[in-house]
């Protein structure tokens, strides 16, 4: 059987490479990551299929070992980006894997950048996805550049931004970006044109703009989705002013993006996203059926979020480097740390409570005051956090890497003992903060165990976990208490009912 061509996915955790993945694979293509943490692959159902390459790619070793016989190198690696020097890092990345990929003879870079007009001041998320661009153009090995506009699709930020934009506020007073013209793509012709990128011809090194033929502006874009959800009408009143940090602010609040993500989306409305040609037409295929309509893509969108087959996440996808895990027990000696233990027998058997426990968070709750649980939440975001409304990926199910409202799933699995549930704490807080749920077997029913535990950070740190004891009293035990009568009522659901 003739060898298969490689390709390398930079970018393959995020939300357009954990996509593009399974379908190079189901192409016949071998597949190389090259990922950070090569935990963050666990739960995903195509791991053992590719090879994983452990590294930054800001380290040229990584990088020449991650591309050594590449064919095809997709470099899908973006962040909103934060810190001083957030573009010079963006820049030197893209220059070291462009130089690893001449090391090594790859024969093609593809990246996904952004519609931009010329001739503008773009903003700095944009600015710097234009230089990474033009850094993988001017380059040794051949490059092609996708321009994309809003990327519609379930667990999209976008596509995130718009619907609960649409969903949370039915009269608006808006920017004046709402007016913009935008010219959206569904998802699934993004990765048709990422799938048959590698079979452009030899040595294009070019930009092609990418796009659906229907511009629209983003206000249309919030009517659309409301019509698709079966909202009533909503009234947007564009305002003569951008305001786009304000408008950062206010996306951040209203919808599960945080501020560090939405500001950098709402600065990159400031101006028209219209592709400039359709060049890509003279090389590729359309995909089948012709350009998905924006209607098209919101309801394909809708119906994976029902149904709860959403396959990556801008939350997901969004996670900064690997924290450090939580250290083990024995490892506190010497070190200040707070615990929050409950405990609970329960006779309903441990798969009952695991299925609770591992629903937790999104629409199911927290299962103990809600109320406090939102406020906490809106105070977060406030403060610059990830907030309480992300929400989850899937509604019964979790993998490491996972978010979960403010907390990213760290362990998920089998402990000594029983079946255990680690979350890290992604909230602004002065120190670092876990949330660990088991459910142990004990005879024919269940131990139910909950620790919540934080690690302080100087004299700040202490006062806060002081300042939320209280309420730590209310809200720990309630829930521990509900989670088990919530696992007793799946039981006697799942219980046969009397002979008819």
């Amino acid at each position: 059987m003739a060898e298969r061509t490689l390709v390398l996915v930079t970018g393959a955790t995020g939300y357009i490479g954990g996509r593009l993945v399974p379908r190079l694979l189901a192409a016949g293509y071998a597949v190389r990551v090259l990922v950070r943490s090569p935990a963050k692959l666990e739960a995903v159902p195509w791991q053992r299929e590719v090879d994983i390459v452990q590294g930054d790619l800001g380290d040229p070793a990584a990088a020449a070992r991650a591309c050594t016989g590449v064919d095809t190198l997709f470099y899908l690696v973006h962040s909103m980006g934060s810190g001083a020097d957030f573009e010079a890092r963006e820049l030197a990345m893209a220059r070291t894997v462009a130089a690893a990929a001449a090391g090594a003879g790859t024969r093609r870079i593809v990246y996904l950048g952004g519609l931009h007009p010329d001739g503008v001041e773009l903003s700095r998320h944009m600015r710097s996805r234009t230089a990474v661009g033009r850094v993988l153009l001017d380059a040794e090995v051949p490059a092609v550049v996708f321009q994309a506009g809003v990327v519609i699709g379930s667990g999209s930020a976008s596509f995130e931004m718009i619907r609960h934009l649409a969903e949370n506020l039915p009269v608006m007073p808006a920017p004046s970006w709402v007016e913009r013209r935008i010219e959206p793509i569904a998802v699934r012709d993004v990765l048709h044109y990422l799938l048959h990128a590698p079979g452009l011809p030899e040595g294009l090194n070019r930009t092609f703009d990418l796009g659906s033929r229907e511009v629209l502006t983003y206000a249309a874009l919030l009517y659309g989705y409301a019509h698709a959800a079966g909202l009533a009408p909503r009234r947007i009143y564009a305002l003569p002013i951008p305001a786009p940090r304000l408008a950062g602010w206010w996306v951040a609040l209203t919808t599960p993006i945080p501020h560090s993500m939405a500001v950098p989306l709402v600065e990159s409305l400031q101006h028209d996203a219209v592709a400039a040609e359709h060049d890509i037409d003279r090389y590729l295929p359309l995909t089948p059926g012709g350009p998905t309509g924006y209607r098209t893509a919101v309801e394909l969108a809708l119906g994976r979020i029902r149904s709860g087959d959403v396959e990556t996440s801008w939350s997901n996808a969004s996670a900064g480097p690997p924290s450090d895990p939580l250290p083990s027990d024995p490892d506190w000696a010497g070190r200040t740390v707070y615990v929050d233990k409950r405990q609970r027998d329960s006779p309903v058997p441990p798969d009952y409570v695991w299925q609770v426990v591992e629903g937790i968070g999104g629409a199911n709750g927290w299962y103990s005051w809600p109320a406090a649980w939102a406020i906490r939440g809106v105070l977060d975001k406030l403060v610059g956090g990830a907030g309480h409304n992300r929400g989850r990926r899937h509604g019964g199910r979790l993998g490491v890497g996972d978010a979960v409202d403010w907390w990213r799933v760290e362990h998920i699995g089998n402990g000594p003992e029983g079946k255990v549930l680690r979350l890290r704490a992604e909230m602004k807080v002065p120190g670092d903060a876990w949330l660990e749920l088991s459910a142990l077997p004990a005879g024919t029913g269940t131990t139910y165990r909950q620790r919540a535990i934080y690690f302080p950070k100087g004299l700040a740190g202490k006062a806060y976990w002081w300042l939320v004891a209280p309420f730590h009293a209310l809200i720990f035990p309630s829930m521990a208490r509900n989670i088990l009568h919530r696992a007793a009522d799946l039981q006697q659901a799942a219980a046969p009912g009397p002979p008819s």
